[in-house]
């Protein structure tokens, strides 16, 4: 899948993608003459957002923080000019805001851990905006922020600290409001993959699961540690991975069997490289503490996991071998 020329080509790519309109970031003028008009839409982990997955190619940015590392860029430089493609995926994106909702980005405004010098900006449109008649393919990545896993992460570094690792309170606090969590990301992800399918009607939608960010031995977490997961004890590590993190994922698998689409599970391929792995392709609080916050996102080799993934799965889908 990956090839020189393709490699030779990206600088070319990501420089004319500078040059169109933010909201289509990634939509270049040699797009127009591609087999296949693909639209990426999604939360940070589809647009990058974090230094580890690469640098911001918006100018202006438009706190989206669309990386060039990120797998729809991967893909896209791999794929040459089969696809043409409108990157519109923005961090901290909800379900909503990908299906009908102008959204207020954030870019890397992560108070208390990260002050962004050029907040706030302004509104973005509704990602599904991007999507027409004319697209043939959509990949969509969402759920985390409508789950609010930022904020239950938050909650738990808050509740763990000053345990010594010991207990769950995290889960003693939160756990009876995650099941009404995951019901309104099935109910707004119904939602959002029917306003897709009735603005591309003739679209394939490739949906896109979160990788393994939590090991299944939590003893290779070291407690306090903030380039993993900090004040998070064992027990709520193990709480957050088999009662939030995979069910968020059967969630967005149920949903898009129910509109006869494609999703693609990470959690497999990943499930060495976790946040507390040696090999980590999620980083952790910090990349490096206490300069370089990550909260928790894919790296450069998560996102190459994702494009190795994806990638198949969206040539499937257009039937190309």
């Amino acid at each position: 899948m990956r090839t020189r020329l393709a490699v030779l080509g990206s600088a070319v790519a990501l420089a004319a993608a500078a040059l169109v309109p933010a909201q289509f970031a990634g939509a270049t003028p040699a797009a127009a003459a591609a087999a296949y008009d693909w639209v990426a839409l999604g939360d940070s982990y589809t647009a990058g957002v974090i230094p580890a997955a690469g640098e911001v190619f918006e100018v202006p940015r438009d706190g989206c923080e669309r990386t060039d590392r990120s797998y729809p860029q991967v893909i896209d430089r791999d794929l040459g000019s089969l696809v043409g493609l409108t990157n519109i995926s923005c961090g901290a994106a909800t379900v909503e805001d990908v299906a009908f909702r102008a959204q207020e980005p954030i870019g890397r405004h992560l108070p208390p851990f990260s002050e962004d010098p050029d907040y706030p900006f302004p509104p973005v449109p509704p990602q599904s905006e991007a999507v027409g008649p004319g697209t043939d393919v959509i990949t969509v990545g969402a759920g985390g922020n409508t789950l609010g896993f930022a904020g239950i992460l938050f909650t738990c570094l808050q509740l763990g600290d000053g345990s010594g690792g010991v207990g769950t309170p995290c889960r003693d606090d939160l756990a009876d409001d995650i099941p009404a969590r995951l019901a309104k990301v099935g109910r707004d992800y119904d939602d959002m993959l029917a306003t897709l399918h009735e603005r591309a009607p003739h679209a394939e939608v490739v949906n896109v699961g979160y990788p393994t960010v939590i090991p299944q031995d939590t003893s290779k977490c070291r407690y306090n540690d903030w380039e993993q997961f900090a004040s998070i004890t064992p027990g709520d590590l193990d709480w957050l991975r088999d009662d939030v993190l995979n069910p968020l994922n059967s969630t967005i698998a149920k949903a898009a069997g129910q509109h006869g689409d494609t999703f693609v599970g990470l959690t497999d391929s990943s499930r060495s490289h976790s946040v507390c792995d040696a090999g980590k392709w999620v980083e952790g609080v910090f990349t490096t503490f206490p300069t370089d916050v990550a909260f928790v996102h894919p790296n450069a080799q998560g996102h190459q996991n994702a494009a190795d993934q994806v990638s198949a799965a969206l040539l499937d889908a257009l039937g190309v071998n």
